[in-house]
């Protein structure tokens, strides 16, 4: 099951992220998005788990709970939307 992550500290590293949530279960990946041009974070990610009751049980504790001086929102994520491609100049 993957997890979204939001309201992350700028500061908050993928190793933070996957420390807090492998208290919970097994985690298969955890990543920060960055922003394309300047590599900062974006302040969300995605919690990827081995095990649904696992990420259920992480959901239940975490939202709402405080990490690096911020108030974590966290549940299912949705599968991503199809956008219509941009043109590039």
């Amino acid at each position: 099951m993957n997890l979204y992550v939001g309201n992350l500290s700028f500061n908050t590293s993928e190793a933070k992220l996957r420390e807090v949530f492998e208290e919970y279960g097994t985690v298969t990946s955890a990543r920060i998005i960055t922003d394309r041009e300047t590599g900062r974070s974006r302040g969300f990610g995605f919690v990827e788990f081995e095990d649904d009751a696992a990420a259920l049980k992480a959901v239940t504790e975490l939202n709402g709970a405080e990490i690096d001086g911020r108030t974590l929102t966290v549940n299912e994520a949705r599968p991503r939307e199809q956008r219509p491609q941009r043109d590039r100049w």
